[in-house]
């Protein structure tokens, strides 16, 4: 898609900021490239990820949390649904959140992490690209800052020892059993701040542009797709969009191969009140009511069926 911006995270963000801004704003989307995550480090996660779906389904399910909410460890094929859909997604995942330390006095929001005993140094690579997406995802948010006019760090605190969620993806092979009108993840927005996308080069992630046609987000190999959740396009009053997007079901070969992929749904303190920002409000705005954002997550995921 030639007009998705495509930036470089090595440049210096005044002269990024305003492409990755009307990208934000047209399409909810951006390619991130240089983004500093080691590709070895990505090399690693992928392959246990694969290990970990490759566990018999009972080994799985054991880590599975009664009322977490799917906030921690593993949720199996066919539970999530999107907001309005008919179908579950095909599609099952793992998540890893942030670990605060006892007495921390957000701590109450973050269960602790869980961990496959059954996957050598899966703890160790997961905890250290959950480390590299934070500070990428932290330097995005400089560069959209300066965008809209707010003082460069104006996020830094508004996302400090936020809930912010890695997620480990797996869509199955397509069998013939696929429920009719199935795809791997339905049209949907993300609840969050930003999410940062790794393994989107696999076709199949598209977007739905101001035209409603859906259009394909491809980038390079390493690459980041970066796109703006609900509650940033909530903060900016709608002037950053929270595009709605879908994996759809590929033909032919590749219809018979997995899919992984490795989101980072970036997320504001839960304590962070989430209000219309000045620069991004005039007059005669109808801008949404104020809401923290652990209210506005689990609003959100009453809707998705997790919780």
């Amino acid at each position: 898609m030639s007009d998705l911006a495509s930036i470089s995270l090595s440049s210096p963000l005044p002269e990024i900021s305003d492409e990755l801004g009307r990208s934000f704003a047209e399409y909810g989307f951006a390619i991130v490239r240089d983004h500093g995550i080691p590709q070895s480090l990505i090399d690693r996660a992928e392959n246990l990820a694969r290990d970990f779906f490759a566990l018999p389904e009972d080994t799985k399910r054991a880590y599975q949390i009664a009322g977490g909410g799917g906030a921690r460890g593993y949720t199996p094929f066919g539970t999530e649904i999107a907001k309005d859909a008919a179908v579950h997604d095909l599609k099952e995942f793992w998540h890893v959140g942030r670990d605060l330390p006892q007495g921390h006095p957000l701590s109450s929001f973050m269960a602790p992490n869980i961990w496959p005993s059954e996957v050598p140094g899966f703890r160790e690579v997961f905890e250290e690209l959950y480390a590299e997406f934070d500070k990428a995802g932290a330097t995005i948010l400089r560069a959209i800052a300066i965008h809209l006019g707010l003082t460069e760090r104006f996020f830094d605190d508004t996302v400090k020892d936020g809930n912010s969620v890695m997620r480990l993806l797996h869509y199955p092979p397509l069998g013939n059993d696929v429920p009719e009108g199935a795809i791997r993840a339905a049209a949907h927005g993300d609840i969050n701040t930003i999410t940062l996308l790794l393994g989107a080069e696999e076709p199949g992630l598209e977007l739905l542009n101001r035209q409603c046609e859906w259009v394909p987000v491809s980038p390079p190999q390493g690459a980041l797709a970066v796109n703006v959740g609900d509650m940033l396009e909530r903060l900016t009053n709608n002037r950053l969009r929270s595009t709605t997007h879908r994996v759809v079901n590929p033909g032919g070969e590749a219809a018979r191969r997995a899919r992984y992929s490795m989101p980072f749904f970036l997320h504001f303190r839960p304590d962070y009140l989430i209000e219309p920002l000045d620069q991004c409000i005039t007059p005669g705005d109808d801008s949404a009511p104020t809401i923290t954002a652990h209210d506005f997550l689990l609003q959100r995921l009453k809707e998705i069926g997790l919780a």
